[in-house]
């Protein structure tokens, strides 16, 4: 399995994203820009390897030293780890990224066709986080350098270039009909232009503050409660479309991350930029009014472009439009999809994961040259060495570093290489698990062809919802790369997926005393009034609400809680299972509700169950008998055709309730199917025998030892599932309501089959409604076979 986990991972690295194509391609057909490759096979490389969808990146990682490792920004609470209170300090470390944004519009706009919960297909759209705007440059001036004239001309000669250079500061923004009103920029601490933008006297602030930043998560950064804070670099960047010069400040709650790590802040149109304005005291432009006027303070809405230019006047949807196709004219701006996804994290400075198959070169001073390579197909498995020590240290160095020169140096073609030191994440495997499980003992390939056509994508796939936006994410990207290179069939590994439910403990109840002593009713309680938790055998449910069985106007509150030991209200299935059987658990666990809801236990459930599968046993057996022996109802005869009508509903409502997963209305039918048997005096075996099939999937050991005594070939699982008569689900005869005048009048029994003329005659002849005729001229009749019968009368009179 790591051999196979290694390999995807080379086919990742192997595969460079063709955006005109919108599908992950070989990176040998990477086109080579003519520049690139005068500058020789080195700088090809590069070119290459800045394209994998598998690629290096010295990216900010949350370090905690106590605890030798990275973590997760959800682990870091105010500087310290949740573990423990250790500081953490955020540093640059060499990671392995997977491109996962170049998927990004196929992972958000694919998700249509798949059959999954709304509520999970939004948590993956809002982490995908789409959305539209600009992309516009800002010219950072410099002394002796050209003029911001000057560098206008050339962008509208040149055009707006796919990457920014040093001399301006690129923004991505969703409003860029607020353009007029930015009053100054923002960018992160890690902004690799913000030493060029510091003045030598803000210098030592703005250091500290870099500091201070490194010491908190993005979840801190970004936490809307809390107070900003931002200190000024000293230097102002030009407006493109006006030429004021604006201050631009730093600030922690601007992400490197995210969007390209600065944004234009417009304070008059922006809650988070209003907040930071009025804390440092800077200007405030209203540029976006809203229909009717009137907007003087933060308005965050659309409305109509005021103080905007030759925009003034225009509504927000055709200032965004026209300010984009003016902006790319100009060469300053242009139209921009953005994301929130950022590419994945995938390595780990941890002994216990996948190494990466893939190899450094080193010079003779055993420094890495930049050249990498992977490893040959034939070399997988890359398995971990044998560490006495494989803790992590105090420094970010992986343990795999600490292996001997044996696994850790490589000879290829008289060069020298260093393997990878840094593993994949333990869940690695995760993403891709389904396909091997398809072909298990495979050694040629990671599935078989053929195999994975047959059975792929996964037709029903149940799990929590908190895998939405890890594990179902992940797999779906790794999927695409997949197909796109050819290895699946398909685009889109889970066909359908739904969410189960989680399985409370008991009803806790709890009523309220009053300082006498007494019971107080829930809805009256006062703020002296103690809780005192009440038994369930002294409760008992009126109506909507629980009251205490001795005294029936009291209310207490009723509520169930998720089990934990803390609480003392787990469940132990061994108990159960020891009590009532694993078939009663079994089937319990289906009948408590929907398969998606939430459902508190009840061990009184249980029992109740048991008592169903009671009466199915006694069905078959002959509880008299000394020893175990069929009933003596059990009669080889045809079945009637009430019960015939009875079986084959039962097998229709059974058989579309597996395929739609509701498995406790499957049981409720069986419910009503062996109440309907059970006072049969004469039980044909044509009639017990389907039944036994049906309830096999529900409770299979019961329903094997019926089976069997029946007298079928065991095992019943292998049985035939009982095929559905069409005629039989459908009525000899039907009740249709009758109306004179459109009101209801009464109702008459007529057959299933009886036409127009047959149903007004069923209703004339009808005691009550003849009677309600009686000394009426009819009009009209209207009859629609099946639904109803309507007269219509010339002088209604006053009908009662």
């Amino acid at each position: 399995y790591v051999r196979w986990t290694q390999w995807i991972f080379l086919v990742l690295f192997d595969t460079w994203f063709d955006p005109d194509l919108q599908k992950g391609r070989p990176i040998a057909e990477l086109p080579i820009p003519a520049e690139v490759a005068a500058q020789g096979a080195a700088a090809v490389a590069a070119w290459r390897d800045e394209h994998r969808l598998a690629y290096q990146s010295h990216a900010p990682v949350n370090w905690c030293p106590a605890l030798g490792t990275v973590l997760a920004n959800e682990e870091v609470i105010g500087g310290v780890s949740e573990r423990g209170g250790h500081p953490v300090v955020r540093v640059p470390l060499r990671q392995w990224m997977l491109r996962i944004t170049a998927y990004a519009d196929r992972l958000d706009r694919e998700l249509d066709g798949l059959d999954w919960p709304a509520s999970i297909k939004k948590l993956q759209r809002d982490w995908i986080g789409r959305s539209s705007g600009a992309e516009v440059d800002f010219f950072i001036p410099t002394a002796g350098g050209r003029s911001f004239q000057d560098w206008n001309r050339e962008r509208t000669a040149g055009g707006f270039p796919a990457k920014p250079g040093s001399d301006v500061l690129r923004i991505y923004t969703t409003r860029p009909d607020t353009l007029y009103g930015v009053t100054y920029m923002v960018v992160a601490p890690e902004h690799p232009l913000l030493d060029s933008l510091t003045t030598p006297g803000q210098r030592q602030a703005i250091l500290a503050y870099r500091e201070a930043a490194a010491r908190k998560s993005d979840l801190d950064r970004t936490d809307l409660a809390r107070e900003k804070t931002g200190v000024f670099s000293g230097s102002s960047v030009i407006h493109p479309l006006t030429g004021r010069a604006v201050p631009v400040w730093v600030a922690d709650y601007v992400l490197a991350s995210y969007g390209t790590g600065a944004i234009m802040a417009v304070p008059g149109h922006d809650d988070r930029d209003h907040e930071f304005a009025r804390t440092f005291g800077l200007d405030v432009l209203t540029v976006v009014e809203p229909e009717g006027g009137g907007g003087d303070g933060l308005f965050t809405g659309h409305g109509r472009a005021v103080s905007s230019g030759p925009y003034t006047g225009l509504e927000t949807a055709t200032v965004i439009e026209r300010i984009c196709a003016d902006l790319m004219q100009a060469g300053l701006g242009r139209a921009a999809v953005n994301y929130k996804l950022r590419d994945w994290l995938f390595s780990r400075q941890r002994f216990w994961g996948e190494p990466f198959p893939i190899l450094h070169e080193i010079d003779a001073a055993g420094q890495p040259t930049g050249a990498i390579c992977a490893v040959d197909e034939s070399e997988l498995p890359v398995n971990l060495p044998h560490l006495t020590d494989f803790r992590p240290g105090e420094t970010p160095d992986p343990p795999l570093s600490r292996a001997g020169d044996d696994w850790l140096y490589v000879e290829r073609d008289g060069r020298r290489w260093r393997r990878e030191t840094n593993t994949m994440p333990q869940w690695a495997g995760s993403c891709w698990y389904f396909l091997r499980f398809l072909d298990p003992g495979n050694t040629s390939r990671f599935v078989d062809p053929e195999v994975e056509r047959a059975w792929m994508p996964v037709d029903l796939y149940i799990g929590g919802a908190e895998h939405a936006v890890l594990h179902l994410l992940y797999s779906r990207f790794w999927h695409k790369v997949l197909y796109d290179r050819g290895h699946v069939s398909q685009p889109e590994p889970f066909g359908k997926l739904v969410n189960q439910g989680m399985i409370l403990g008991e009803m806790e109840f709890t009523g309220y005393r009053s300082d006498k002593g007494g019971w107080v009713s829930a809805e009256h309680r006062g703020a002296n009034d103690t809780p005192a938790r009440v038994p369930a055998d002294q409760v008992e449910k009126h109506g909507e609400h629980f009251v205490i069985r001795d005294a029936p106007k009291v209310r207490v509150e009723s509520r169930a809680y998720k089990m934990s030991k803390a609480r003392g209200n787990v469940v132990n299935p061994d108990s159960v299972v020891r009590d009532f059987g694993a078939d009663s658990l079994r089937l319990y666990e289906m009948f408590m509700g929907p398969l998606e809801a939430t459902k508190p236990w009840s061990t009184a459930g249980v029992s109740g169950v048991r008592g169903f599968l009671d009466r199915c046993w006694r069905l078959v057996v002959d509880e008299r008998a000394d020893d175990l022996a069929v009933a003596p109802q059990i009669v080889d005869d045809t079945p009637t055709d009430d019960q015939l009508r009875e079986l084959h509903r039962t097998i229709d409502k059974v058989t579309r309730d597996i395929r739609g997963l509701s498995f406790n209305t499957a049981i409720a039918r069986m419910m009503e199917f062996v109440n309907f048997c059970t006072p049969l005096e004469r039980r044909p075996r044509a009639l017990l025998e389907p039944f036994v099939t049906l309830l096999a999937p529900f409770a299979p050991h019961l329903a094997e030892e019926l089976w069997e005594l029946l007298g079928r070939p065991a095992p019943v699982s292998l049985a035939a599932w009982p095929a559905v008569e069409e005629r039989w689900l459908r009525d000899d005869s039907v009740e249709i309501p009758v109306q004179i005048q459109g009101k209801l009048r009464g109702r008459v029994v007529v057959p299933a089959d009886a036409d127009a003329a047959a149903m007004e005659a069923a209703a004339i002849a009808d005691p009550r409604i003849a009677e309600q005729l009686a000394g009426r001229r009819i009009v009209k009749v209207v009859a629609v076979p099946g639904r109803l019968v309507n007269f219509v009368l010339a002088n209604p009179g006053n009908q009662p």
